[in-house]
C-alpha cells in the first residue's frame, strides 16, 4: 500500500503504518470535537506536569555555594551541574517527540515522569560533584521530553485561531515553578539542607505522575483510531508498541535534525529560541547574586525577588494570548484569507520585543546605579514580560509551520533553546563584570531587538514560500503484524 507522506513530515507517515485504514466515526475520537471540558483537564493535567519540571531546572540557584563547598566543586564545575539540567533538555525532545508521534503521546508523557522522577531523587543522594552532574542529566534528559510533547498535545487538541488564549492558559502553572523554585531553594537551603531540595521536588513529582496516570487521555489521533479498532487490544503490549518497519522508525527519529539542518524557517526559530530562552537564564542566574552582593541581602531574602519576573512572565503570557489572537483575527480579515496561516500570530513580537528593551535598560541601569530594588524588580518584571510576548508568538508559529509534525518540530527547536539557556549563564557574571549591569544589558537589549525584528519581518513575507519549499515524498507502507 502507498501512502502520500506531505512534506516529507512524521506524523502522516506514522498514520499510514499504524492506521491503514480511517475508522468511519473519526469525528466522534478526534481530541479537536472533545467537548471544552475535556480537552481543559488535559491542558491542566499537562500543565502540572511541566511546573514540577521547570521548579527543578531553577531551584538549585540559591543553594549554589553551599553546595560547591560540601561536594568541593569549583565555580564552573557548581555551575555546570546547574545548567547540566538544562543541557540535557535540548536532547531528549529528539527522541520524545518522533516517539510521540509513533506509539502516541500518553506512553511517552508516563515513562518520562517517571524516569525524571527516579533521577531527581538520586540527586540528593550523590556525595560527589560529577555524581550530581550526572544526575542532573538523566533527570534533564526525563524532564525535557514535556516541550515537544506540550507542543503536539495542544496542537491535537485545540485549533490554530484558539492558539492565543490556550497557550496562556497551559503556560500559566509552568511559568509560576521559575519564580517559585529560587524561592523555594533558598528556603530550604537556609533552615535544612540542600539535598532536601531534590527530595522535596520527588515528592511533588510523585504526585504528579499520579495526577497524569488517572487524569491525561491520550489525544494522538492515529493513536486513539488504532487502539479504538480492537478494544480487546486496547491495553496490551501490542497496541501500545505496534510493529513498524524499520526504515520508517529511522526516517522518524532523525525527523528533527533533518528540519533542523535544512528547513530554513525552523533554523530561523531556534535561532531565536535560543537567544530568548538563554537571556531568561541568564537573568535567573545572575539575579540573586545582584541582591547580595549590591543590596547586601540574605539568600533567602534574594530569593524573593525572583517574584518580579515570574510575575512579568504572568502577565506577559496572559496579555499575550489575548493580544495574538487579537491581531491574528485583524491580519486574516484584512488578508482576505480562507486559511489560517501561521504567520498570523508573529504580529505579538513587535510589542513584546519594545517591552523587553524598556525592562533590559530600566533593569540594567538602576542596578547599575544601585537605585533602590523596586526599580530593579520593576525593570525585570517589564522584561520578562516582553520576553514572554515575544517567545509565545514564536511558540504558536512553530506549532502551525508544519502542523503533521509539530512535536518533532518543537523538539529540533529546543536543541538551540536548551543550549541558549546552558550557555548564556555561563558568560553571565564576567559580562556583568566587565562591562556593568548597565553596558551589558543595553547591548543584550540592541541584539535581542534587532534579530527579532528582523527575522519576524523575514518569516513575514517569506515564512510561505520556505514552507512551499519543501518537496512531500511518497513512501511506500506496509502494516506489520
Amino acid at each position: 500500500m502507498s501512502t502520500p507522506v506531505e512534506n516529507g513530515l512524521l506524523s502522516n507517515t506514522a498514520a499510514a503504518v499504524i492506521d491503514p485504514e480511517p475508522v468511519t466515526n473519526v469525528e466522534t475520537v478526534d481530541p479537536l470535537n472533545w467537548p471544552a471540558s475535556r480537552r481543559w483537564i488535559v491542558t491542566a493535567v499537562l500543565s502540572a506536569s511541566g511546573f514540577n519540571r521547570i521548579i527543578v531546572s531553577t531551584i538549585m540557584a540559591p543553594a549554589l555555594p553551599s553546595i560547591q563547598y560540601e561536594l568541593n566543586l569549583t565555580s564552573e564545575g557548581v555551575t555546570t551541574a546547574l545548567g547540566a539540567f538544562i543541557l540535557a533538555t535540548a536532547f531528549s525532545p529528539l527522541l520524545a517527540g518522533p516517539l510521540s508521534e509513533i506509539y502516541g503521546r500518553s506512553i511517552i508523557l508516563h515513562f518520562t515522569n517517571i524516569w525524571f522522577l527516579i533521577f531527581n531523587i538520586a540527586c540528593g543522594f550523590v556525595h560527589t560533584g560529577s555524581g550530581l552532574i550526572v544526575c542532573r542529566l538523566f533527570a534533564g534528559f526525563g524532564a525535557g521530553a514535556i516541550y515537544s510533547l506540550g507542543s503536539g498535545v495542544m496542537g491535537d487538541i485545540w485549533p490554530p485561531e484558539r492558539r492565543g488564549r490556550t497557550l496562556a492558559i497551559y503556560m500559566l502553572i509552568p511559568l509560576l515553578g521559575a519564580a517559585v523554585g529560587p524561592i523555594v531553594g533558598g528556603f530550604v537551603e537556609e533552615n535544612t539542607t540542600w539535598r532536601w531540595i531534590f527530595w522535596s521536588t520527588s515528592i511533588a513529582q510523585a504526585i504528579t505522575v499520579v495526577i497524569c496516570l488517572v487524569w491525561f487521555k491520550e489525544t494522538h489521533l492515529p493513536t486513539i483510531r488504532r487502539r479504538g479498532e480492537n478494544k480487546l487490544e486496547r491495553h496490551s503490549l501490542k497496541s501500545q508498541f505496534p510493529s513498524i518497519p524499520r526504515h520508517v522508525f529511522i526516517r522518524s527519529i532523525r525527523l528533527p535534525l533533518q528540519q533542523l539542518l535544512t528547513y530554513r524557517s525552523v533554523q530561523f526559530q531556534a535561532a531565536l529560541a535560543c537567544l530568548g530562552y538563554g537571556i531568561t537564564y541568564l537573568v535567573l542566574s545572575t539575579y540573586s547574586s545582584l541582591f547580595t552582593g549590591n543590596y547586601n541581602e540574605s539568600i533567602s531574602i534574594s530569593g524573593l525577588h525572583y517574584m518580579s519576573p515570574a510575575l512579568g512572565e504572568i502577565l506577559g503570557s496572559q496579555l499575550g494570548g489575548r493580544l495574538m489572537e487579537l491581531f491574528a483575527r485583524k491580519v486574516k480579515k484584512s488578508t482576505k484569507s480562507d486559511k489560517f496561516e501561521p504567520e498570523f500570530h508573529l504580529p505579538v513580537i513587535l510589542p513584546g520585543t519594545i517591552l523587553a528593551i524598556c525592562g533590559f535598560l530600566l533593569y540594567g541601569w538602576a542596578a547599575e546605579s544601585k537605585i533602590h530594588w523596586a526599580v530593579v524588580d520593576l525593570g525585570a518584571m517589564i522584561l520578562s514580560m516582553g520576553l514572554q510576548m515575544t517567545g509565545q508568538g514564536l511558540t504558536a508559529y512553530n506549532m502551525d509551520t508544519y502542523p503533521d509534525s509539530r512535536a518533532s518540530t518543537t523538539a529540533a527547536v529546543q536543541v538551540f533553546r536548551s543550549l541558549g539557556a546552558f550557555a548564556l549563564p555561563l558568560a553571565g557574571p564576567r559580562m556583568y563584570m566587565v562591562l556593568g549591569y548597565g553596558w551589558a544589558n543595553t547591548l543584550l537589549g540592541l541584539i535581542y531587538m534587532g534579530g527579532h525584528l528582523a527575522a519576524a519581518v523575514y518569516l513575514w513575507k517569506r515564512g510561505a514560500s520556505l514552507r512551499g519549499a519543501v518537496k512531500p515524498q511518497t513512501v511506500p507502507m506496509q502494516v506489520m503484524h
